[in-house]
This record gives C-alpha cells, sequence and structure tokens, in this order.
C-alpha cells in the first residue's frame, strides 16, 4: 500500500496497470496466492500418491502438463516481499537469467540505499513460487535478516512494534522503484520456458544432489 501512496504522491501514471495483493494462507501452504493463481492463470495436475499427498500441495510433483488461461500472457510480473522488517539488499531472478541485466540497471540508482545484488539463484517459501509455476516471472525481494529466523518468527514476538520504520521506507521506495520501471517497459518481462513435469523432476534429482543450488527458505 506505501508503494501505490508512493506513485501516487508523485503523481505518476504508469503505461501498465499495477495491482497490490495482501494473500492468506502462506503459511499453511501459499494458499492464497495459488488459489488466486489457479482461478485466474492457470495449473497442473499435482501426484497423488500416497507419500506425496502427505505433502501441501504445492510441495507435491507435478503430473500433468501445465495449462494456461488467457490471463496468463496479460501479466507481466510479480514482486513479493515476506519477511516484514529487514532492508532490501537486492533481488533472486529465480533462474530467469534474461532478466538479471535489467534488474542490474534498476538498482544501479539504488546502492546508497544498500541495494547491490542480484542473483540468479532460486528461494523458496513465499508466494512468488506460485506465480513461477505458471510461467509468469514471480521474484522474491534479498532481505536483512535481522533477528526473524531466531526471535519473532511464528512467534508472540512478532508483533507490529517489532518494525523498523526506516527500514519498511526504504523496502517500500525499493519496491516502488521496481513495479514503475517494469509498468513502463516497451516489452513485458523476459519469461523462463513454462515449466513441465519433466523439468520439475530433473530439478527435484539435481537439487537432491547438490542441495547447495538452491537459497534456504526466505522464513
Amino acid at each position: 500500500m506505501e508503494v501505490v501512496r508512493i506513485l501516487k504522491a508523485l503523481d505518476l501514471h504508469p503505461r501498465r496497470t499495477i495491482r497490490i495483493a495482501l494473500w492468506t494462507g502462506e503459511e499453511e501452504g501459499i494458499f492464497g496466492s495459488k488459489g488466486y493463481v489457479t482461478n485466474h492463470f492457470g495449473s497442473a495436475a499435482t501426484s497423488t500418491a500416497p507419500d506425496q499427498m502427505q505433502l501441501p500441495e504445492f510441495m507435491r510433483r507435478t503430473t500433468g502438463p501445465l495449462t494456461v488461461k488467457p490471463e496468463q500472457k496479460l501479466l507481466s510480473g510479480y514482486f513479493n516481499i515476506d519477511n516484514g522488517t529487514g532492508k532490501v539488499r537486492g533481488i533472486y531472478t529465480q533462474g530467469n537469467y534474461a532478466i538479471a541485466p535489467i534488474f542490474a540497471q534498476w538498482i544501479a540508482p539504488l546502492k546508497d540505499l544498500g541495494v547491490t545484488t542480484v542473483t540468479n539463484r532460486n528461494t523458496g517459501g513465499t508466494d512468488h513460487l506460485s506465480f513461477d509455476a505458471v510461467g509468469i516471472p514471480g521474484f522474491q525481494f534479498i532481505q536483512d535478516d535481522m533477528d526473524y529466523e531466531t526471535r519473532t518468527h511464528h512467534s508472540n514476538e512478532d508483533t507490529v512494534e517489532r518494525l523498523q520504520p526506516a527500514d519498511l521506507k526504504q523496502i517500500a521506495v525499493v519496491e516502488a522503484i521496481f513495479v514503475y520501471n517494469a509498468a513502463q517497459r516497451d516489452k513485458m518481462l523476459p519469461r523462463k520456458p513454462l515449466p513441465t513435469p519433466d523439468q520439475e523432476e530433473q530439478k527435484r534429482k539435481a537439487l537432491e544432489v547438490m542441495p547447495g543450488v538452491v537459497e534456504p527458505a526466505a522464513k
């Protein structure tokens, strides 16, 4: 909401529509964003094997082809902030190599805010995965860990007074610049090839051999 307030306060009129979304059910299995993506953009069948049925749906293996809906081609990208307080230090491309030089240009003016990193690594555990799974560029920002994991994460200490106002202002400025740049581009953001069941299985096997390829979940 602060991102939109900044853009409106500057009286900017982006060429593309900017949507704001607040999801529910993320901790239980990214249910909010997954439901929205399924309703609007597409889905693929997941395994019903007994061992897979014990997992949340977003963690089950894909067994069928991805079916996309007409709206899928209309959304340029999705930017996610998950960790509350903790300044933005960069962004994960989620393996979208074509977008790395674009993001590098966008963060060049932000170095004085501490934003310096574009990594082609993946990160999991949050709502950008719902969009990435249907071929829509979805990204999570890299944020300072603070004491998120050690003191506040999923506890009764995770309350509004733990938020750092200066961090929240920096986060809003950075995301405002990203969504505005995305909305102003002549072309939509570059996309990875649509995921297939074979690719998902190959990825799973590769991660079993090389677990360090993927960043730990940002939760």
